[in-house]
């Protein structure tokens, strides 16, 4: 699993409206600190000393009331049940730490060695810092990770703006048959970019919780249907047509610095292209044919199979259509008349 995947499942466990959540701001708030360690197992539990076993529903009051004495606290892994308290946890010394406070280290440490979720609440410094195996997160507050999120979104529409008027530009070429190398990797780029900050919004949004729904919406209108329409750019361009491996170029470009993002010559050769960015390149046309109402993607499939490119599927006779399977004389004319309105529509 990745970090960023492993950030985001961490998240949606101390996201506000849990009742982790709130037992943790409690405790927070009254100043107290703690240390709660998510996972009784046997690893965890054989670097725990002292305390007292306990097998009691995990809620915010509880929570709070036990955390006033100083030990930790065990949970369970889906953090419903209390098992220990008062815990004292004796980690490996040895273990690496960048922590110099006594409790963060320890909780670096017991989750470094175990692997096991452990939340540090600071008493001194007014912060609550998670930790899983080498993963660090501190916590925000709810106001300044909204603010972040909303910052995100104005970025992301303003990215989405100028993919529609690249997109535009990119329809315009194929039909034309001029569309090269540079122009397809312009667009791609353009989609990993708005890619790149709609994974960061979805962040946000682990963090925020219940009060993230705004924003679970507003990202949903800015990035609905772009996500098909990436994976079809990839697949008219790409050496490999299969959607299988669209997706994992899409996972791919995902994982790119910003700086490797701004290289375009690096994402034509991504898609399998080494030639110049000058070069013609030729769509398969599955982008175009998702764009004709009520026609099946294993139709489409046919078809990008069978004609090959975009112009010799446009230039294909109604008989030549037809022969495809699951074409019917009333499907080759509607594919060649919506094809045709496309076509007019961005000259």
């Amino acid at each position: 699993m990745r970090d960023e995947d492993r950030l985001h499942r961490l998240l949606r466990q101390v996201a506000p409206g849990t009742p982790l959540r709130e037992g943790v701001e409690n405790v927070l708030h009254a100043g107290t600190g703690g240390l709660i360690v998510l996972g009784d197992t046997p690893e965890v539990l054989s670097l725990a000393a002292g305390g007292f076993d306990m097998d009691v529903p995990c809620t915010p009051a509880v929570l709070y009331e036990l955390s006033k004495m100083d030990g930790a606290l065990i949970l369970t892994a889906d953090a419903k049940r209390i098992v220990r308290a008062n815990v004292q946890l004796v980690p490996d010394p040895n273990v690496p730490s960048v922590e110099t406070g006594i409790r963060h280290r320890s909780a670096e440490r017991v989750s470094r060695q175990t692997g096991v979720v452990v939340i540090a609440i600071s008493q001194r410094r007014h912060q609550v810092t998670l930790y899983q195996g080498i993963l660090r997160h501190v916590l925000r507050d709810t106001a300044q990770v909204l603010g972040r999120a909303n910052q995100a979104l104005q970025a992301l529409e303003r990215q989405r703006i100028a993919l529609v008027g690249e997109i535009g530009e990119l329809d315009a070429l194929e039909f034309a048959g001029e569309a090269t190398l540079g122009d397809v990797s312009s667009a791609v780029q353009r989609f990993a970019l708005l890619d790149r900050i709609a994974r960061e919004v979805l962040g946000y949004i682990e963090e925020l919780g219940t009060e993230g729904r705004m924003v679970a919406m507003q990202l949903h209108e800015l990035t609905r249907s772009l996500a098909e329409e990436i994976l079809h750019v990839l697949r008219d361009y790409a050496a490999d047509s299969s959607i299988e491996h669209a997706r994992d170029l899409r996972e791919q470009l995902a994982a790119w610095s910003a700086e490797a993002l701004l290289d375009r010559s690096a994402i034509a050769r991504s898609l399998g292209h080494p030639g110049e960015l000058e070069q013609v390149v030729q769509p398969r046309g599955l982008r175009m044919l998702r764009r004709v109402p009520r026609l099946p993607p294993p139709v489409s499939e046919k078809l990008a199979q069978r004609f090959g490119t975009l112009g010799r599927l446009m230039a294909a006779s109604l008989e030549e259509l037809d022969e495809v399977e699951g074409i019917g004389t009333a499907r080759a004319r509607a594919i060649q008349r919506h094809l045709a309105r496309l076509r007019d529509v961005v000259r």
